[in-house]
């Protein structure tokens, strides 16, 4: 059986738009309220859906958490990559856009910063998953340092793994504290402290490996 399509909008569409809409109910709800107050009835009521709609998507909250999670790294992936096409191409001026891009998307939108650190210790699961997103950025960080800087070899070097996910992690940790007001920087002074950091690490290893 064909799905009907409504004003020009397919079935699948239609799907896609509730999910959306559920999704930013939840960051909504997380972002300003806490985990403790999404439930069912809560989400659909700010997404303005019927509970079925809900069902038609998730199977369980941690299913909507967890939707929430991956689609943020893919923003935040996203953004990155673009940021690195249109960058200058120099050591620093890849690494400020890079680190840039990042910060930007997880403080433009206070909720997405304040969701992502509740929803990574949120569940065992979720732990796992915020783990497995770190190393996928270190694996990018990794990836596109070994291109930029030109470090070949043989064998891959272990350093270059080490420090990329040093530089991941670390960034983690110190987003976390800086929004909880414990580094009294402004987000420039933040950005290039970072960048800093990437440069230093990045250079020191390419000198290491030349």
């Amino acid at each position: 059986m064909t799905a009907r399509t409504y004003g020009g909008v397919s079935a699948e569409e239609r799907r896609a738009q509730r999910r959306a809409a559920l999704l930013e109910a939840a960051l909504e709800i997380i972002g300003g309220q806490g985990l403790d107050k999404l439930t069912v009835a809560g989400l659909c009521a700010r997404a303005g859906l019927n509970e079925r709609y809900y069902y038609e998507q998730f199977d369980s909250r941690d299913a909507v958490l967890i939707a929430l999670l991956d689609g943020m790294a893919e923003e935040l992936a996203a953004a990155i990559v673009d940021a690195l096409r249109t960058a200058p191409t120099d050591t620093r001026g890849m690494s400020e856009a890079a680190v840039r891009a990042g910060i930007e998307v997880l403080t433009d939108d206070p909720r997405k910063a304040r969701v992502a650190l509740i929803l990574s210790a949120a569940t065992p699961e979720l732990r796992s998953r915020t783990l497995a997103t770190i190393r996928a950025f270190a694996n990018l960080v990794a990836a596109q340092g070994v291109d930029f800087l030109a470090i070949g070899s043989d064998r891959p070097d272990p350093a270059i793994a080490f420090r990329a996910t040093y530089l991941v992690g670390g960034l983690v940790q110190v987003l976390a504290g800086w929004l909880h007001g414990d580094l009294p920087l402004t987000r420039d002074e933040l950005i290039a402290h970072t960048t800093d950091v990437f440069v230093l690490l990045g250079e020191d290893l390419a000198r290491r490996s030349g």
